[in-house]
């Protein structure tokens, strides 16, 4: 399984990092923004994500790599950031609100984020805040892929509307170090604490996968055939 799990992740990077590179021919290098963990420290190794940063950064193309400290629980600053130095990645750490304004100077050639799960139509769970990154990234003209493994794919959902979305503890945003510290929030104060958000399927641009890039046809992902033709069969 870790082998399988790490053949796959390294795949992603691969497939990823080579569709970026023909899709922007006139880039020689690129500035990519990330959000949550994607990297060895959320799989068994390598990772989705940051596995196409790594791969961007491997091949000489990647000039930086943004990641977002992503709160409550912050993610972003204790393990991307932890992972992006120790791979000796140039990256950046910025707050989850500099990020409209970091795509409003045209910092970014592309967003790359990670899955928890896929639907059908393409309406993808993640991390909370990935929705609004979609839309900043949709409104400043910047491409925004989703990198996950098939497995992540769940065909039985037909939208985004049938994802069980989890809500977290009160204490993440009541207390500091994301619910490890003290109060810092008024006693009495009511919280709603969802752990995703759903980005729906006309703001992403692409699906990166171990079997390559899922694009749109008609401004629509036809995810059950990319599927069934890398699994060799039909899934009906």
């Amino acid at each position: 399984m870790l082998d399988d799990d790490v053949a796959s992740n390294k795949a992603i990077g691969s497939y990823g990092s080579r569709f970026l590179q023909d899709q922007r021919k006139i880039v020689p290098r690129f500035s990519v923004l990330t959000h949550c963990n994607t990297g060895s420290l959320a799989t068994a190794g390598y990772g989705t994500a940051l596995g196409v940063i790594c791969a961007l950064h491997a091949e000489g193309v990647l000039e930086r790599a943004y990641c977002t400290e992503t709160r409550p629980f912050n993610q972003g600053s204790r393990l991307t950031a932890f992972e992006l130095v120790h791979y000796k990645i140039p990256a950046t750490l910025i707050a989850d609100s500099a990020a409209a304004a970091l795509m409003k100077e045209s910092r970014l050639s592309a967003v790359i984020v990670g899955a928890d799960h896929v639907a059908a139509n393409g309406d993808t769970a993640n991390k909370i805040r990935t929705y609004s990154l979609a839309l900043c990234a949709m409104h400043h003209h910047i491409p925004f892929y989703v990198a996950a493994s098939l497995s992540s794919i769940d065909l039985s959902l037909s939208s985004g509307e049938e994802i069980v979305i989890e809500e977290r503890s009160a204490k993440e945003l009541l207390h500091s170090r994301g619910g490890l510290g003290e109060q810092v929030a008024a006693s009495g104060i009511l919280v709603w604490n969802p752990a995703f958000d759903v980005t729906p399927a006309y703001l992403i641009t692409g699906i990166i996968t171990e079997k390559g890039v899922i694009t749109k046809n008609n401004d629509a992902f036809n995810i059950k055939d990319f599927v069934e033709k890398a699994a060799g069969k039909s899934t009906a």
